[in-house]
């Protein structure tokens, strides 16, 4: 199998003296679900290509469907789903020797599928690199690792430590609380080492059981692939233990909720200077043009960043996740955050993405934000000062609010494009009505017999 000769050097250390038995043939729908084949290895070296319907980006996350074909009506058609060897990586939880290759979609006449997530990205990163712009971004993956749940109408729980306890709550940043989670991080580093990927860190967050993995800085598709292979990644090692990862926004009430907060950088193509600093270590009009664009466009961008009804549970002021869009210098209570850092490293932090988004659309639609500031040279609003918390919130409550002003967003459509922007909006719309279709425990407590 020569093509093996041309992997990425971990998958290759993971295979040395070994017989490679299957390949996963993937490509993330909108939720970030990975969806595609499993095929024997022998089949993989001879196929420079497989099928899937295009109706697997119409899927809502609870497996319906939206009604987002085009003029030729829901026929299913054909896509070509094409590997991207550099993307190559271990599946080292299964039972075989077992590789996964990301695919990118395109249709029957060679054109990227404009609504799969990986080329909505890719048309953002274009539109960069058309203006001799190199993106950086740097997300931070927090998440709770919970007690089994296997019914839906119980509350989650946090999972048994080593200590035999459950993961108790405010221990922030604690090793303790980090060294009671230490067999299923232990399996996070083993799985991530044998994937090739580098954790920069590890951390206990405000949550009970919740956990954050910082990722190091570099270009936005590489670092949202990482992100899709971790969430599966973390989820296999928490099952290795007896209980489940979750990347919920808002998974336990009266705890904290786990955002993807989002670093950006923008480097000068032709000189890889970072465009946020002066050579005299100022700040730049660049730089506070991508925050300008940030305010300005991020409210449109919610329902991508958010993207189901549980992810506005996240938005509570006080809990550590931003109720607004001011932006200040190393103040975690704006939406916007510009971390200590030199010249160089100057950059600017989206706090308001949630983990349960699809991290190619997140980082997609957090950098076509900061891209508009740019190319409109937007200013910001002056430099917040104090607790944001104590003022009022300025971002959409609820998902039908925020679908309503993304379907609106002309500026913003145009650079994801147009056509992800229709059928998202009818995916996440026909999501929307199930939900409402839904009784909660709440309304059968407060209105059954009081109203």
């Amino acid at each position: 199998m020569s093509w093996i000769e041309s992997l990425p050097e971990p998958a290759r250390l993971y295979l040395e003296g070994r017989r490679l038995d299957e390949v996963e043939c993937i490509v993330a729908d909108l939720p970030g679900i990975a969806r595609g084949k499993a095929v024997p290895a022998s089949k993989f070296a001879r196929q420079g290509y497989f099928h899937l319907p295009d109706s697997i980006f119409f899927q809502t996350i609870t497996g319906d469907w939206g009604e987002a074909a085009d003029e030729d009506g829901f026929i299913e058609k054909d896509m070509v789903l094409k590997p991207d060897l550099s993307t190559t990586t271990a599946a080292p939880w299964t039972g075989d020797w077992t590789l996964q290759v990301i695919h990118d979609a395109f249709d029957r006449h060679g054109e990227p599928v404009p609504f799969a997530p990986r080329n909505v990205l890719k048309r953002v990163v274009g539109l960069y690199e058309a203006r001799g712009w190199t993106p950086v971004v740097a997300p931070e993956m927090e998440f709770f690792l919970i007690a089994r749940n296997l019914d839906p109408a119980k509350d989650i729980e946090p999972m048994v430590g080593r200590s035999g306890r459950p993961a108790a709550a405010r221990q922030a940043y604690s090793m303790t609380a980090v060294d009671e989670f230490g067999p299923v991080i232990d399996d996070i580093y083993d799985f991530a080492e044998a994937q090739g990927f580098e954790i920069d860190g590890i951390t206990q967050e405000g949550g009970a059981g919740q956990l954050e993995i910082n990722l190091l800085h570099g270009d936005p598709v590489k670092l949202a692939d990482e992100v899709f292979y971790f969430k599966r990644l973390i989820r296999e090692a928490a099952l290795r233990h007896d209980c489940f990862a979750t990347f919920m926004a808002k998974p336990i009430a009266d705890e904290p909720g786990s955002a993807m907060h989002i670093h950006h950088s923008i480097l000068d193509t032709a000189t890889g200077e970072n465009i946020f600093s002066a050579p005299d270590g100022s700040e730049t009009d660049a730089f506070r043009h991508f925050i300008g664009g940030m305010q300005k466009h991020l409210p449109e961008a919610i329902a991508v960043l958010a993207p189901y009804v549980n992810s506005y549970r996240r938005y509570v002021k006080d809990h550590a996740a931003p109720i607004n869009l001011e932006w200040a210098r190393d103040n975690r209570t704006t939406g916007i955050r510009v971390p200590l850092s030199s010249p160089k490293g100057r950059r600017v932090e989206n706090r308001l993405a949630g983990m349960d988004c699809n991290p190619y659309l997140g980082i997609a639609a957090s950098l076509a934000c900061g891209y508009l500031g740019l190319v409109a040279a937007v200013e910001p609003s002056a430099e917040f000062r104090g607790d944001a918390y104590e003022g009022d919130g300025d971002i959409p409550r609820v998902l039908g609010s925020a679908l309503g002003l993304f379907e609106q967003a002309k500026a913003l459509h145009d650079v994801l494009g147009p056509e992800f922007a229709r059928v998202y909006s009818i995916v996440k719309r026909a999501e929307y009505d199930e939900f409402l279709q839904v009784i909660s425990p709440w309304e059968r407590e407060h209105l059954l017999l009081n109203v």
